[in-house]
């Protein structure tokens, strides 16, 4: 096993559809692999898989270790992007040290993580034995590790692979919860004096909900928002209102079809607030593009009512962070994420919106005010998809043994911390009592927004010690 095998499962894995909710070609592919590696595997009712090896000669005493990675992949693509991730594979490049997916995400969260498990199962290396459990739509709800039943693996030590720091020792994680709110409207004629525009907010970086909460990115729904609210008073009339994706990614981009009564002046405050949003983001969020024009759309427009309790709600949704850790330098504790609006259900505007906290009253309490927002504005809203924190061991074995491999390996302490974003660690504590945990992975940037690159300086750090780890495992 070593960083070329690795990645040469990867590069295939990056050629299979797995979107979350629709694993079932990666499923498929885990079980035919294991077959033709003459490796046990199966698979329990939503389809998590387990692929293990058993213990090498000598090895026989040495306690099952479980490593840990997700099949499915978050799907986003830059606008105008024609790739269909229900067949098309992932085009990525090799550039300046990163293998790197322009247009889309690459998938390395967790594909990275899939393909060192299965690189390890090959080898020859001479370990006790290894259970390998692929989980199911981790992206969007964790469902595969909070379905699954008691049994499933048996190995008291998990390894987590589904980190994006090298050098980075993780023990917790934050807890969470999505939002979700639902207007229902009417619609109205548009005065056919007025001009129907489009106005659009792109190029924004977007990134993951958790680790880039606080790297101040700009959040383009909540930004456009902000500029329609000033044009109520000017009179507006919302036709289409657009933006952001994943309920676990910063909304890159948004756009919103508009009738008003002057189109010039309307375009004119447009292009001001363009030039003030960018001054304020300079040196963060460079690649934003502000566009207008006249749009030929015929739709009729949303009822007036529901367009100012929309755009006042967008508005006043709070996002980013809410608190720091106290114990934990740097550690965001709590935050918020105003993830996307969409209009594709005729009659209903749906905002999708996440929570996430390392503390359960403090998760209570911005799920409360996010809720509190939209049923104030007469939106109908519901809270769903709840999972556990996972609270910081500092005496954990696993720890330790990392700790130790890191230090001779390396000639360099790792860092030990918790992360803000969301791992399937918390569940498997809760159903499996007293497992004993740590993740890691290597460097990856950008996840969850197109861009995604993986550090392949990193793979050599992030291989030597998982394979130091389970070869050295007591």
């Amino acid at each position: 096993m070593n960083t070329s095998s690795v990645l040469a499962i990867f590069k295939e894995i990056t050629a299979i559809p797995r979107e979350s909710g629709h694993e079932g070609p990666i499923t498929a592919y885990l079980c035919d692999w294991a077959v033709r590696h003459g490796l046990a595997v199966s698979t329990d009712e939503i389809q998590n898989v387990i692929i293990t090896r058993e213990a090498a000669p000598g090895k026989e005493d040495v306690p099952t270790i479980v490593l840990q990675a997700h099949q499915d992949m978050v799907c986003e693509k830059l606008p105008g992007v024609r790739h269909d991730f229900s067949k098309d594979p992932i085009r990525y490049e090799i550039e300046d040290g990163w293998m790197i997916a322009k247009e889309t995400t690459l998938g390395a969260d967790d594909g990275i993580g899939i393909a060192a498990c299965l690189a390890l199962l090959e080898s020859d290396l001479p370990t006790g034995k290894i259970e390998c459990v692929f989980t199911i739509s981790e992206e969007t709800g964790m469902d595969g590790a909070e379905n699954m039943k008691e049994g499933f693996f048996s190995g008291k030590t998990l390894i987590n692979l589904d980190s994006e720091d090298e050098g980075q020792l993780f023990i917790g994680c934050a807890g969470g919860e999505n939002t979700m709110a639902k207007f229902s409207y009417s619609t109205q004629a548009v005065d056919p004096s007025w001009t129907t525009i489009e106005l659009r907010i792109e190029g924004a970086l977007g990134g993951h909900s958790g680790d880039d909460i606080n790297k101040k990115r700009l959040n383009t729904v909540q930004c456009l928002a902000s500029f329609l609210e000033t044009e109520l008073a000017n009179g507006l009339m919302l036709k289409l209102l657009s933006g952001g994706g994943k309920s676990n990614a910063i909304a890159r981009d948004c756009y919103a079809i508009i009738a008003v009564p002057d189109s010039q002046a309307c375009i004119s405050r447009f292009e001001a607030f363009a030039a003030s949003v960018k001054e304020e983001y300079k040196g963060y969020e460079d690649g934003l593009v502000f566009s207008s024009k006249r749009s030929n759309s015929n739709e009729k427009a949303v009822d007036s009512d529901t367009t100012s309790s929309l755009i006042h709600a967008l508005v006043s949704c709070p996002h980013g962070v809410v608190s720091m850790c106290k114990d934990i330098p740097g550690l965001v504790q709590t935050s918020t994420n105003l993830a996307s609006v969409k209009m594709q259900e005729q009659g209903f505007i749906t905002v999708s919106t996440s929570q996430r906290s390392s503390v359960e009253s403090e998760l209570d309490e911005i799920v409360a005010r996010v809720s509190a927002v939209f049923t104030g504005h007469n939106a109908a809203v519901r809270s769903f998809n709840r999972y556990p924190g996972w609270e910081p061991d500092v005496n954990s074995h696993i720890l330790e043994i990392c700790t130790e491999s890191y230090r001779r390996l390396f000639n360099t302490e790792p860092e030990i911390k918790a992360i803000h974003a969301g791992l399937e660690c918390g569940l498997f504590l809760r159903k499996f009592p007293g497992l004993d945990m740590i993740s890691f992975g290597p460097t990856l940037r950008g996840v969850h927004a197109p861009g995604e690159r993986l550090d392949l300086a990193s793979m050599d750090k992030f291989v030597e010690l998982l394979k130091d780890v389970v070869c050295n495992f007591k």
